[in-house]
């Protein structure tokens, strides 16, 4: 590919674009860091949902998503969190606050929701993964939901330079990853290490950004060739609508790293299509 530099960018501006960001709110960051406590039970968890009308909302409305079948309506924060669990009830929190932080802006070509919907898809797909792994799920749902976040700060800052990259790329049906290095000389994937490091996520959510197209990098957390994984899985099964969408190449060595059965992918197939249909009602 010929290198075009007229809308390229500089790492470092991207860094003070991020820095320049609006950082998670405080209560925000206090209720993240709560989730990852596993002994918070579900009494201090109802109450911090309660408190939070849109969150309430939400959490009834996926409860009484057709995915759940209940035969009887669920009206109150407790019968929905007593159904949904505290690892589903844990995820929409953490769903909610970083969709919160990134509003749509006009980028020609950038759909919100296309993003939003593979983001969910790819973050439930490898929660199921890391549980079939005996893993800590948490990391997983956090990684798959953030792995592509790079995406969203090029949109923000730069708009119309993600524009023109979007273009090359329907224009020679490449990958994005592929258009972004050509046209901004700076991927998602610097972007999105550069937001985790500032907001300070968990190194293994780090490594999961920085090795989700490449998990074959020495060193790096055992959680990117799950994202990797996960990513390929949810392209291949289109949960994210994009007419546009291109499957990206499977790394081989993540997929025997994994080691799951058939039977194991098949299940992990389709309850990720089930369950990303039911937070797809509520969140899209």
């Amino acid at each position: 590919m010929t290198t075009d530099t007229r809308f390229s960018i500089h790492l470092d501006d991207v860094i003070r674009h991020i820095r320049d960001l609006p950082t998670l709110p405080e209560v925000a960051q206090e209720l993240l860091a709560e989730l990852d406590n596993d002994e918070n039970n579900l009494d201090l968890i109802n109450e911090k949902i309660s408190m939070d009308h849109s969150l309430t909302a939400k959490v009834l409305r996926l409860a009484n998503s057709s995915h759940y079948g209940m035969n009887s309506r669920v009206v109150t924060v407790q019968q929905a969190t007593s159904l949904l669990g505290v690892k589903s009830i844990k995820n929409l929190i953490r769903t909610t606050i970083l969709a919160n932080r990134f509003p749509p802006t006009p980028c020609e070509g950038f759909d919100f929701r296309v993003f939003w919907r593979h983001s969910i898809a790819t973050a439930i797909c490898a929660e199921l993964i890391s549980r079939a792994l005996h893993m800590k799920h948490d990391f997983a749902f956090t990684a798959g939901l953030l792995h592509d976040i790079g995406r969203l700060v090029l949109v923000i800052s730069y708009p119309d330079r993600y524009a023109a990259a979007i273009q090359y790329r329907n224009m020679h049906d490449c990958y994005m990853l592929d258009a972004e290095r050509t046209i901004l000389q700076v991927d998602h994937i610097e972007a999105g290490v550069a937001l985790a490091q500032q907001w300070h996520f968990a190194d293994a959510v780090q490594d999961a950004i920085r090795g989700h197209h490449q998990p074959e990098i020495p060193g790096i957390h055992s959680l990117a060739s799950v994202i990797h994984v996960a990513d390929a899985i949810t392209h291949a099964l289109d949960l994210s609508e994009d007419q546009n969408d291109l499957v990206p190449t499977l790394s081989k060595r993540a997929w025997d790293t994994l080691a799951l059965s058939e039977t194991e992918y098949l299940a992990i197939f389709k309850e990720t299509e089930m369950r990303v249909e039911a937070v797809n009602q509520i969140l899209t």
